[in-house]
């Protein structure tokens, strides 16, 4: 669901907006990981929730703009992906990491059709659009075994916050492919997430002082 959200969201916004907004997952995993993992939730989580909810508002600006409904897709993915974060570092502790990727594909290829064909017409890749299909799915694969295997091997709140090295990328990407500006607000929201769950990491690695 939360890729389909994203897949959608990615046609509407801008770049750097949809990745910004999609880094709010790391304070969703904060706030469900108590009930979902039994983590327990720190003042230090709750300090970085509330900065990240904060650099939300400045990316969005509903005063200035309203709610699109590509930012609430947007925000929605994030949702998604947190449940998906915490029921995968959920299912490590009892499965293979191999066992939860191939699962977690054919979950996906089975709503991805679904989502394809609601409306009763499944387009077709060509074939000059094939090997990009081909390329975005042996990178979404790549990327699912990477975050599953460090899952396996660190708490959730420590590992997905470090996703945050994408955004500068993403950023420059959005500019010099697509044309897009660079929006400060968008950058400084952004930053401001990071702070607050970079600020969280350390609290993590450290300990409680």
């Amino acid at each position: 669901t939360g890729q389909n959200l994203w897949f959608y969201a990615v046609t509407v916004i801008p770049l750097t907006q949809l990745f910004a907004l999609e880094f709010t997952n790391p304070l969703w995993v904060l706030l469900l990981s108590p009930m979902v993992l039994g983590e327990r939730l720190t003042r230090m989580r709750v300090l970085a929730a509330v900065m990240g909810f904060a650099g939300i508002l400045i990316i969005t600006r509903p005063w200035e703009f309203g709610i699109s409904f590509g930012v609430t897709t947007a925000a929605l993915s994030a949702v998604a992906f947190a449940w998906t974060t915490l029921m995968t570092k959920k299912l490590t502790r009892t499965e293979t990491v191999t066992c939860v990727l191939f699962y977690l594909t054919v979950m996906q290829a089975v709503f991805g059709v679904i989502c394809a064909g609601y409306d009763g017409d499944i387009a077709v890749p060509s074939i000059t659009a094939l090997p990009y299909v081909m390329v975005i799915a042996l990178c979404g694969l790549l990327a699912h075994f990477c975050i599953t295997s460090a899952l396996a091997l660190a708490p959730a709140t420590v590992v997905i916050p470090v996703d945050f090295a994408r955004l500068p990328v993403i950023a420059v990407i959005g500019m010099l492919a697509y044309g897009e500006a660079l929006d400060i607000m968008v950058l400084a929201g952004a930053v401001l997430i990071f702070v607050g769950n970079y600020s969280n990491i350390l609290h993590e690695t450290r300990g409680p002082s």
